[in-house]
């Protein structure tokens, strides 16, 4: 700064310019052009994003934004809107007590505090007066209030869920007042300029919910009313689409539909496995055992209840109990209480098997892979079919290596992930990586180490990825792995993590070159996440038309006539043997009937044989979703369909 009343702002191009302190974004884009003066619609400053009326005291870095600037004008526009949704229903409603309204992704909420419940012809009359609202092109104000001021001003107003929310914001911090026309909202912004700048028919109000205040099932019960915004209507009506595929997609439909799993009262977050859904299971299972012992990983097994002492030299008693389910133990005919937990996660219990021993450098890297049954406690609200559950199990792996060997283990998972996700037909997936944050443990200097290791590992194999700078867990830089399904969602499933803490904490050590004991590094990974989640993301993917090796149910062989029973049964004793799952359908029912049965079940390949086929010694092959049939010999037919039903070769 050169004197206390100028400061100096630089632009994404380098260049510096200097502005009287106080200066506003808005005043800045002015300076540089009329026509951008026009277009802005917010900046970010020091890395924050801020509307165009926040005066700037210091030094700083700006970038100016416009409409084309995607992340920020879905952020504005979708803020302004959960404004607009609360003073709209306050205009209809006066009686209606207004509490947070957060953007999510594609779109926000709201909660409300209102006696009587939103209807769906409620929702229609919201938007109409949002709309009027927003072609009122209303303009938008903000204010620094003090906290008496504040207080005062929703106690009058009878808003005492604001009133609450102010006693929480830390003491010294501002408070920030917006207001969309007349109405007025506490917020901590950013905002657009006007109502109008909100496009009117790129919002859908989607459907109301009941939510508890802060979360807290002991506080009141709100409604909570969900909307979707975009820029424009085609994205909108593109969305739209997209939620009527995966309504049609539901693994939870899919799943009664196919017979595969069950959730009940009595054991909330937890899977009931079907025969069909177990086999899925265990073809997953399978196939990533088969690809861990290729990459050199050597499978363990480790107890899913260990003694809180674990867990506390861990660090994950304090950090993670309240996720943790406890489990308390008579010893010694009830003289003595011992405090166990269902473990969360299976690291700790990794350290434990790489303790015992002397450990060498010529033993690293070790690779220790287990199919983790691992237990956390989700709130019953957050729970949804096999994609948040409280049990599930993990393709968990822990590398112990030296910190030489981060970038050849990291491009390794990386390749192994590549693979996995090709067979299972996710081609696309996004890498982040995420550096460290200002909490953390380990010296710069391995830091720095490891960051550039996962960067290398990346560039070295020609992947694209993101940087996110701070974003780190505190015990060392991470990758986290995002794969896009059929119908263009992405999902987060694999992940790498550098860990510099655990082993420290619990006292892993080897005996390096020079003689002296050392602590390795450890390396955290998963390729799929959890067997349930990965599931789910899978019959979602499909449809439930799982690929042929993977589906529970592969070939139904069916008679057209009763006559053709015994060759039903003499082509599904063929198929057996050469390891495809087959079944027989001898029903006294009309072949279109059993198509139509199958193909529901997702059944990938329906044999059909009548006296023609027996004669023939041939089968008329249908397959799911084809309207065609094909006619090949028994002999040809076992040797394709025996082919198909091997998994993909690593």
């Amino acid at each position: 700064m050169s004197h206390a009343s100028q400061i100096s702002l630089t632009f994404p191009d380098g260049a510096r310019r200097d502005y009287t302190a106080g200066v506003t974004a808005g005043e800045v884009a002015a300076s540089i052009a009329p026509g951008l003066a026009k277009k802005a619609i917010s900046a970010t400053v020091n890395g924050a994003h801020c509307d165009l009326q926040w005066p700037i005291m210091a030094d700083a870095t700006i970038a100016i934004h416009t409409m084309a600037d995607d992340a920020q004008a879905l952020e504005l526009i979708r803020h302004d809107l959960a404004h607009i949704m609360a003073r709209a229903v306050q205009e209809i409603w006066p009686d209606v007590k207004v509490t947070i309204g957060p953007v999510r992704e594609y779109g926000w909420f709201y909660d409300f505090d209102r006696k009587e419940p939103f209807s769906p012809e409620d929702l229609g009359a919201i938007e109409a007066k949002m709309k009027q609202i927003i072609n009122a092109r209303d303009p938008v104000r903000t204010e620094t209030w003090d906290r008496a001021r504040a207080i005062a001003y929703y106690e009058e107003r009878g808003e005492p869920f604001k009133v609450e929310l102010i006693h929480r914001i830390p003491e010294g911090e501002d408070l920030r007042m917006y207001w969309h026309g007349a109405w007025q909202d506490l917020c901590r912004g950013p905002h657009l300029q006007h109502t109008g700048q909100v496009p009117a028919d790129a919002f859908k109000l989607t459907h109301v919910a009941g939510a508890y205040w802060l979360g807290d099932s002991t506080r009141p019960m709100l409604q909570r009313i969900y909307g979707l915004a975009f820029k424009n209507r085609d994205d909108l009506k593109a969305h739209q689409t997209m939620l009527e595929e995966a309504a049609k997609r539901d693994h939870r439909k899919l799943g009664r539909e196919m017979e595969l799993f069950h959730l009940q009262e009595e054991a909330p977050g937890m899977v009931f496995w079907h025969p069909n859904g177990w086999q899925i299971y265990r073809n997953l299972e399978d196939f990533m055992r088969g690809r861990l012992r290729s990459a050199g990983y050597k499978e363990i097994k480790t107890p899913q209840v260990v003694d809180r002492v674990l867990w506390e030299k861990s660090g994950h008693w304090e950090a993670y109990r309240e996720n943790m389910f406890i489990v308390e133990v008579d010893e010694d005919g009830g003289k003595e209480k011992r405090i166990n937990a269902l473990k969360p996660m299976n690291c700790p219990c990794h350290v434990q098997v790489f303790n015992q021993g002397i450990k060498s450098y010529r033993d690293l890297p070790l690779r220790l892979a287990e199919f983790g049954s691992c237990h956390r406690y989700e709130s019953s609200g957050s729970m949804h079919g096999l994609m948040r559950v409280r049990g599930f199990t993990q393709d968990d792996a822990h590398i112990f290596c030296t910190e030489d060997q981060i970038e050849s283990e990291c491009a390794g998972f990386i390749a192994l992930l590549s693979g996995v996700y090709r067979d299972l037909g996710f081609a696309k997936f996004d890498i982040k990586l995420s550096t460290r944050p200002e909490v953390r443990v380990g010296s710069d200097e391995v830091w720095d180490k490891a960051e550039h290791a996962l960067k290398s590992a990346i560039e070295h194999l020609g992947l694209p990825y993101q940087i996110n700078p701070g974003d780190g867990a505190f015990y060392g830089p991470k990758l986290d792995f995002k794969l896009t399904d059929a119908i263009g969602r992405e999902w987060q499933c694999g992940t790498f993590q550098c860990d510099f803490n655990l082993p420290v904490r619990l006292g892993a050590e080897y005996v390096g070159e020079d003689g002296a004991k050392h602590h390795p590094v450890m390396l955290h990974r998963a390729v799929l996440g959890s067997f349930e989640r990965f599931i789910g993301i899978l019959i979602e993917n499909y449809a439930g038309k799982l690929p042929f090796w993977l589906a529970p149910r592969q070939v139904v062989v069916a008679a057209i006539v009763s006559d053709a029973d015994a060759y039903v049964h003499e082509v599904v004793s063929a198929l057996k043997k050469v390891g495809v799952r087959a079944e027989a359908d001898t029903r006294n029912e009309k072949i279109n009937y059993k198509v139509r049965d199958h193909s529901l079940g997702k059944v990938p390949v329906l044999l059909a044989v009548g006296m023609k086929e027996v004669a023939d010694r041939s089968v008329s092959i249908r397959r799911l979703g084809e309207q065609v049939n094909d006619m090949m010999t028994l002999e040809a037919a076992i040797a394709t369909l025996g082919f198909e039903a091997l998994p993909p070769a690593a």
